[in-house]
């Protein structure tokens, strides 16, 4: 599939995206899943087909069905969202490559820790007036001051996933 997106200015469509992750704990026995609710972001495609643009994730919004837990992850052992309230991922560039694949670049900083990331996505549903992009890598919690861990309960990487649907401002 070859796609043209359209240049200029789009929003992410909050209500259409998802923004999810998954870890195993418990020595590795149970996987932790759960999602943002609160997500925000916008691009611009550029002329030349390449993209920029950033995406937010309020912390407090991160559920995975156990309330406890949440307080536990939004604490200062993790999320701390007190003192660092939102999650964020600044594409510094996003290029569209072999069909449908979009290599992103750019940097996540999450407890103030920022950290160079890059990983390939998928233009999936792309229209003149909305497009949406599925992608997928994995963080060390540790690399971003996320290193508590009683009894080594928590080992690995932590699994994110994203599907994020754009639609085109103004047009």
């Amino acid at each position: 599939m070859t796609v043209a997106v359209e240049t200029g200015l789009w929003q992410l469509d909050a209500g259409a995206s998802t923004v999810a992750l998954r870890h195993r704990t418990m020595w590795g026995l149970v996987t932790v899943k759960g999602a943002f609710a609160a997500v925000a972001g916008q691009g611009e495609v550029r002329a030349d087909g390449s993209a920029v643009g950033t995406l937010t994730l309020d912390v407090a919004s991160l559920d995975t069905g156990n309330a406890k837990r949440d307080t536990h992850l939004r604490s200062a052992h993790f999320f701390d969202a007190d003192q660092h309230p939102e999650v964020t991922f600044a594409a510094r560039s996003a290029e569209l490559r072999d069909g449908d694949a979009v290599h992103v670049v750019g940097q996540l900083t999450v407890r103030g820790i920022s950290r160079p990331l890059s990983f390939t996505a998928r233009l999936v549903n792309a229209r003149a007036d909305a497009l949406t992009l599925d992608g997928e890598f994995t963080v060390d919690r540790a690399a971003f001051g996320m290193g508590w861990n009683q009894l080594g309960m928590i080992r690995g990487l932590t699994s994110v996933t994203a599907s994020l649907r754009f639609t085109r401002v103004g047009g």
